[in-house]
């Protein structure tokens, strides 16, 4: 992932205002806000957050490490020396997990008892975005820079293929039935990709999304969710067929989950907001609310079990201008980071 693009408040109540009636607004509110804050004091920056509700764990990447958090908010520990790191992905029923090892190109797989590293595993450039596919049994990274994915045998923990994606890959989820869907961040597609054969079967193109980062699935009637944070825009897909069947301006969105109980899409914004939209049917969407948060809050993990939403983030200061970076990045503020807690209780 990357960083969210912000956009003034005026400009984005101006898009709101002036976006085609291509959805209805919501009547009832989601009643979620921030309720707790949890401090990590180590310094570095951050990209995916994951949350295994059934064990009452965080696993958030910061800096060069991972950190492990209660869902109460008690530190567990950590996993260092992940140079790059960006995502974890779990493998319960082998108590295992798997980080993605940015400047490393590695994929670094930890015990998730005893949080010791067991193997190293090497992949494409830059890997990414990683998460467990469960229907092959398979952990697939997705790597910026080399542009293809790279697929890990969970069982042997040996590379089994290297899928070239001909863009740069974002998030990627699996429908459990034996496809996986992956974001193209610079061709503004969705690649579909076998999980049996390991290839690319199909391609379909986001209209009216730019920069797809955010993903995720609705099992139950095959729909994509897909955050868009080069316009600000969430597109719903029919994964059977790539079927545009609605978008909603939201904000500079860069995560993105979907609870298959309350049937709602939560996009995470680096502006400070939660962008909320409801499936009623499997064609039929609202757009229900922005949940304030923090700026910078622009990752998000979700516990489908409490239904309450994780986000990290920090307090920032503007970056120094200089002449050969007249935009510089905002500086994180030291010992500022914290995940953010959100939910009705």
């Amino acid at each position: 992932m990357k960083s969210a693009k912000l956009i003034p408040a005026l400009a984005f109540m101006a898009i709101l205002i002036m976006a085609k009636p291509i959805y209805t607004q919501a009547q009832q509110k989601t009643g979620f806000h921030m309720l707790k804050s949890f401090p990590i004091k180590s310094p570095g920056g951050w990209d995916y957050i994951t949350v295994d509700g059934a064990n009452k764990r965080i696993y958030t990447s910061h800096g060069s490490q991972v950190n492990i958090l209660s869902t109460s908010g008690d530190s567990i520990g950590y996993v260092p020396n992940t140079p790059g790191v960006h995502g974890i992905a779990l493998v319960n029923t082998l108590n295992k997990g798997y980080i993605s090892a940015g400047r490393a190109n590695k994929v670094i797989v930890f015990d998730l008892t005893t949080l010791k590293v067991l193997n190293e595993i090497a992949v494409g450039t830059n890997p990414d975005a990683i998460f467990y596919e469960p229907f092959a049994k398979k952990v697939y990274t997705f790597n910026g820079r080399s542009k293809d994915a790279t697929v890990i045998d969970v069982a042997t923990d040996k590379v089994v293929a290297t899928i070239p994606l001909d863009a740069k890959p974002e998030t990627g989820v699996s429908d459990g039935k034996g496809k996986v869907f992956v974001n193209a961040e610079t061709t503004n597609e969705v690649v579909v990709i076998n999980a049996t054969t390991l290839k690319v079967e199909a391609r379909y193109k986001i209209e009216g999304g730019d920069e797809p980062s955010g993903l995720d699935i609705d099992r139950a009637t095959n729909r994509l969710f897909i955050g868009c944070g080069g316009n600000s825009t969430m597109v719903v897909m029919d994964a059977a067929n790539g079927k545009n069947l609605a978008k909603f301006p939201i904000g500079g969105c860069d995560g993105l989950v979907f609870d298959p109980k309350l049937k709602l899409a939560y996009a995470s914004n680096g502006e400070g907001t939660i962008s909320v939209v409801k499936e009623l049917s499997a064609d039929k969407f609202e757009f229900v609310e922005n949940i304030p948060t923090e700026p910078s809050a622009r990752t998000i993990g979700i516990d489908l079990l409490t239904h309450k939403l994780y986000l990290p983030a920090a307090k920032t200061e503007p970056g120094i201008v200089t002449a050969e970076n007249p935009k510089p990045r905002p500086k994180q503020v030291p010992g500022s980071f914290h995940i953010i807690e959100v939910g009705k209780n």
